[in-house]
């Protein structure tokens, strides 16, 4: 099979340095891809050569709408097909979801990038968080639960629909005694925030989050914080929701105020909690499923974004489960 590409510039994108991206595929999908001026030549058996076609189709596609194309990028093609299509646009948002100029690609707006779901479940997910009050973005590490939530909660704050972003999770040690820990409160449970800072300075200026943080329109804080608070007009996340108690987690979903939007986002099989102790996430799950306008979103290793090894990790792991 021989696919023709007009733009030699894309190509050279598509190939990747030294034609690496071609050797991934190749890898992949156990095909042999040939370049010779603007055309790529795949050999193999024919399923896998209509496959990979398929794949250096999307990703050239992809270059073409003006994204690079990296290797997760690639991995996602081939484990997810390239010809799948998208589920969580729509029309008439009146929030700041953005439809791509393809109409079939969601994408969502901050002060640094925009940012695009990449598998149906993210967009599902997306699609959620902005049509639901309170929503639950449950799977395993690596799919973006926590990282398209907290894209959302910035979405929203610039566009003036909520007045500030409040981050939570549970302080709790991952099968680790981290002993007593040096300096003032914020010392002591900054550790187990990290990864909302981190989150929040992909998607707005370094400078600009420490001023919110200073004003109190950002706040970054333990679950235990949450006592006795009404949140109102706040966009609130509550991450690594699996580590709250039965408890803690109804004390938090009775948080929610007036204007204001959640999101829980959690991994079950990841819960760190002391045996015998229920998680919050789970009884959440149980309880509340069949109340309208809470919306539950769940991600399997399908989903996961980070390095292609982190996929195959939890798919061995959940092979492994005796459940």
């Amino acid at each position: 099979m021989v696919l023709e590409f007009p733009d030699n510039f894309l190509l050279i994108d598509l190939c990747g340095e030294h034609d690496r991206n071609l050797a991934d595929i190749e890898l992949k999908l156990g095909v042999q891809v040939l370049r010779r001026g603007n055309q790529l030549s795949i050999h193999g058996e024919a399923e896998a050569t209509a496959e990979a076609a398929e794949v250096l189709t999307a990703l050239y596609e992809r270059l073409e709408a003006g994204r690079a194309v990296e290797a997760a990028d690639i991995d996602r093609e081939v484990r997810m097909g390239a010809s799948e299509k998208a589920t969580g646009s729509r029309a008439g948002d009146q929030m700041e979801l953005i439809k791509g100029p393809d109409g079939d690609r969601v994408e969502i707006k901050t002060r640094k990038k925009i940012i695009e779901p990449r598998t149906d479940a993210q967009k599902a997910y997306v699609k959620s968080l902005f049509e639901n009050e309170l929503a639950f973005g449950i799977g395993p590490a690596g799919t973006g639960k926590t990282y398209l939530a907290v894209a959302v909660g910035v979405n929203l704050f610039i566009g003036g629909h909520v007045d500030r972003i409040i981050l939570s999770r549970p302080a709790v040690e991952a099968g680790e005694k981290l002993g007593y820990l040096p300096g003032d409160m914020k010392d002591k449970v900054d550790p187990y925030m990290q990864p909302l800072y981190d989150a929040l300075n992909d998607f707005l200026p370094q400078k600009q989050v420490v001023k919110l943080i200073e004003e109190k329109k950002i706040e970054i804080a333990p679950l235990a914080f949450m006592r006795g608070r009404t949140l109102s007009r706040a966009f609130v996340v509550l991450d690594e929701a699996q580590n709250a108690t039965t408890m803690q987690m109804k004390m938090f979903l009775t948080r929610l105020g007036e204007g204001s939007r959640m999101v829980i986002t959690g991994d079950r099989t990841q819960i760190d909690l002391p045996r015998g102790v229920s998680s919050g996430l789970r009884d959440a799950e149980r309880l509340l499923t069949n109340i309208p306008k809470i919306g539950f979103n769940y991600f399997s290793s399908k989903d996961v974004v980070r390095h292609p090894l982190v996929a195959a990790i939890i798919e061995a792991y959940e092979k492994d489960d005796p459940k």
